[in-house]
């Protein structure tokens, strides 16, 4: 009998079996990340503009693929979690304790921004003048934010990505859809297929990010260089220190001492979402895997489904809250206006109540020239800040999504429906990471 034989009949392969290690979407990103800030160096530091016009490429695709389903996704992602309350014991009180820890949360980090902002005098030494000012392109007040909720037609907030009206009509059809009960069946189970084809869709994006971290990062530094960075130096390192206090210092306090977790175990299964929403600076975006990472978290799908939706176009610490409470302080400082005790109250006012005009997309232009209506500031100072918005916006953004899975944790810890054993074994692994393939090599002939 020859070697041959024998092997086949023992069942056993001829050959050793050859396998492409699968390097983790982690280490991904973190090449991705390394990759783009040496290009970037490279095309700006040697003058390569056709680097530079490659990594501006890059980054605009991948932007604009996660964009693409922004419209739909929130629409249909909405209505379906505002639907799938039927199906949770004490909806109303679920729904009521989510949005009392946006609040609360939103509160804790517009405060943190404030004091970092009067600590540090961030519009202070810039070598900045009034004319490196511009009013910006869209601006944000509490007649249009009020009014600007309900669309003028069904179409224009699509064609548009109003993403806040999109949000108005999805609750109409949701909350009709309930009200409808076993007539709007159809519908809901069409609403469902549909939000599963685009979250599949939002996937294979997703798995591009290492690819558009190249690009985005790399443009970043090409176009804005160090020197750039430089001249808002107080102002960056605000926005950073104060998103770290809340993302690593705010929320493990609260996992810790309200949801009595280990907030290890926290960071560990919500990374995925973090690190994209680093990348990508959307929070609609990211809110698949931000749905996907709460559910490895313990929380029931059905509280998950409505409360990340909810997050994603109106839970905003960074962009909201931190942000907006130094950039007032950085113009008020930068045009010698001197800010009272009620100013303070109105940032405040402002961050806790007018998160939603953030709705989730990348930048924090709206809410901004909404605070500084408000106060009355020049509306110039927004013109300074846009030339680091997408620095600023990596940090603000990941601070969004970490806050946006933390209070379903904490709810549901509270009302006692977090899966304990779920939550202490989730992992850092992607979401679509499948077990390796375990099943016997086919056997030779």
């Amino acid at each position: 009998m020859s070697a041959n034989t024998a092997s086949t009949t023992t069942g056993k392969p001829s050959g050793p079996r050859s396998r492409i290690p699968k390097v983790p979407f982690w280490a991904q990103i973190v090449a991705g990340l390394v990759l783009g800030v040496l290009f970037g160096w490279i095309a700006r530091e040697f003058g390569v503009g056709w680097l530079k016009e490659t990594l501006g490429h890059i980054g605009d695709i991948f932007i604009q693929l996660l964009k693409l389903a922004v419209a739909p996704l929130v629409f249909f992602a909405i209505l379906v979690s505002i639907t799938n309350l039927r199906k949770v014991n004490n909806a109303a009180r679920l729904a009521g304790q989510t949005l009392l820890w946006f609040m609360i949360t939103s509160l804790i980090a517009v405060a943190i921004g404030l004091t970092i902002g009067l600590l540090t005098n961030p519009g202070e030494g810039t070598g900045l003048t009034p004319k490196d000012g511009a009013l910006p392109k869209k601006e944000g007040s509490w007649i249009d934010f009020l009014t600007g909720i309900v669309p003028t037609d069904v179409i224009t907030p699509f064609t548009e990505l109003n993403v806040l009206q999109i949000v108005f009509l999805a609750a109409v059809a949701g909350i009709a859809a309930l009200a409808l009960g076993d007539k709007a069946k159809p519908i809901l189970s069409l609403s469902e297929a549909v939000l599963e084809l685009l979250q599949k869709a939002l996937w294979w994006v997703i798995r591009l990010a290492p690819l558009g971290t190249v690009g985005l990062i790399g443009f970043a530094i090409a176009d804005y260089g160090w020197d750039l960075i430089g001249k808002y130096a107080t102002f960056t390192a605000d926005v950073y220190i104060g998103c770290a206090l809340v993302l690593f210092g705010v929320y493990p306090l609260l996992l810790a001492t309200v949801a009595k977790v280990n907030p290890v175990h926290f960071f560990r299964g919500a990374w995925p979402a973090i690190q994209l929403a680093f990348i990508s600076r959307s929070s609609v975006g990211t809110m698949p895997l931000t749905q996907k990472v709460t559910e490895r978290l313990g929380v029931p799908k059905e509280y998950t489904s409505f409360a990340v939706p909810f997050g994603a176009t109106t839970k905003m610490d960074g962009c909201a809250a931190i942000y907006p409470a130094l950039a007032a302080i950085f113009i008020a400082e930068f045009f010698d206006v001197t800010l009272t005790l009620q100013d303070y109250l109105l940032i405040v006012f402002v961050s806790v109540v007018g998160s939603a005009a953030t709705a989730g997309l990348t930048g924090a232009t709206v809410m901004l020239t909404l605070t500084l209506s408000t106060l009355g500031l020049p509306l110039e100072g927004v013109g300074l800040l846009l030339a680091i918005e997408p620095i600023l916006d990596m940090a603000r953004t990941a601070t969004n999504v970490a806050g946006q899975a933390l209070v379903p944790v904490i709810v549901a810890a509270r009302e006692k429906i977090l899966d304990h054993d779920a939550y202490t074994s989730a992992t850092s692994s992607p979401i679509d990471e499948t077990p390796e393939d375990t099943r016997p090599a086919p056997v030779a002939a």
